[in-house]
């Protein structure tokens, strides 16, 4: 039978007191002992398979070492769900667990979520949104530990990460831009979110830096920001006389639309006409063809903060808070090329 390794058998086989050990292989006091004590202790530990006792942990510092984490609808869709894989991630690395609610846009029932949380007495919470937005926090919430993770509040009072909705523009203009592109169209989605307004500005932003005229009548409102409103707005652009070279789409819903314009006006992309999105929604963007060059929403990031930040709350709370914008990287694949000549 294997015996269980505790704190005794590693301090002894480090040659460190039983103090250095929990000091060493506690975050939150590790700077109480020199690097190079720290790194031989953890390297004891691992080789003795040493797995800290978690529950008394937690039964010390009279905290659960566990998370909420209350959502829409992330759960039950596969766009956003790094986000969960992030904050359980960084959970995990630092000791905790995160336990997954979802609401489905009913209140009743989030109320019946956060209420249930509590009764596991979680450490915090995080808020999040399916997409980048206003949010209104529930008042049950107020006295724990909150970060909201895709959204902010109108006051900014809890910390929050979001996307650089305006920055996530610019990449994806820039890289058309240096492609060699000047007859640019977007198609932007028509709700009054941070998004839509955020990425028209990082639109008209990268034109007015390389001294590009914007031009009305290549910017197109879809009616929704599924495929079909892709489509239809695509082809009022591409049936334009003077038609935009390359078109840049709210996400990839919207450019998997325009994919379908092209093909009915039996243009070929890149050839024809470029197209990039944002979002990198893998199950669009590696299915069509060719691939569709997109910018990605730093889901899995955000999920890895908003851990991160609530937990240095708990530890340190008192800190003001903060809002985080996350860099949003291009993803190249084939539906980006030079303009028809």
């Amino acid at each position: 039978m294997m015996t269980k390794v505790g704190i005794r058998e590693v301090a002894k086989a480090a040659g460190v007191s039983i103090t250095t050990v929990s000091h060493s292989l506690n975050d939150a006091t590790s700077d109480r002992v020199n690097r190079k004590t720290q790194e031989h202790v953890r390297a004891v530990a691992k080789d003795l398979g040493y797995a800290p006792n978690r529950l008394a942990s937690g039964l010390r510092n009279q905290r659960s070492q566990i998370l909420g984490l209350v959502s829409d609808e992330i759960t039950t869709t596969p766009f956003a769900g790094a986000m969960i894989r992030g904050a359980q991630d960084a959970a995990y690395e630092r000791g905790y667990v995160v336990m997954v609610v979802n609401s489905g846009f009913d209140r009743e029932l989030e109320s019946r979520e956060i209420s249930m949380l509590q009764q596991h007495q979680v450490d915090g919470v995080l808020y999040a949104r399916m997409y980048h937005q206003n949010a209104h926090v529930p008042s049950q919430l107020a006295g724990l530990p909150t970060v909201l993770l895709d959204a902010v509040t109108e006051n900014g009072s809890i910390s929050s990460v979001v996307p650089d909705e305006v920055g996530a523009a610019e990449t994806a203009v820039e890289a058309i831009i240096q492609a060699g592109h000047t007859r640019i169209g977007m198609i932007n989605n028509r709700d009054d979110i941070p998004a839509t307004h955020g990425r028209r500005e990082g639109f008209l932003n990268a034109l007015r830096r390389h001294g590009l005229e914007h031009d009305p009548r290549h910017v197109a409102i879809g009616t929704s920001h599924q495929t079909q409103g892709g489509r239809e707005a695509a082809l009022e652009l591409l049936g334009q006389k003077t038609r935009p070279t390359a078109l840049f789409c709210f996400n990839d819903r919207i450019a998997m639309g325009a994919y379908q314009a092209a093909a009915e006006l039996g243009l070929r992309i890149p050839e024809d006409v470029s197209i990039v999105g944002i979002d990198n929604l893998e199950i669009i963007a590696d299915s069509l063809w060719p691939g569709l060059t997109t910018v990605a929403l730093p889901h899995y990031e955000m999920g890895r903060w908003a851990v991160n930040r609530i937990l240095d709350d708990i530890g340190s709370p008192g800190k003001p808070a903060v809002k985080i914008q996350l860099d949003c990287p291009l993803i190249e694949r084939g539906s980006l090329g030079p303009p028809p000549s």
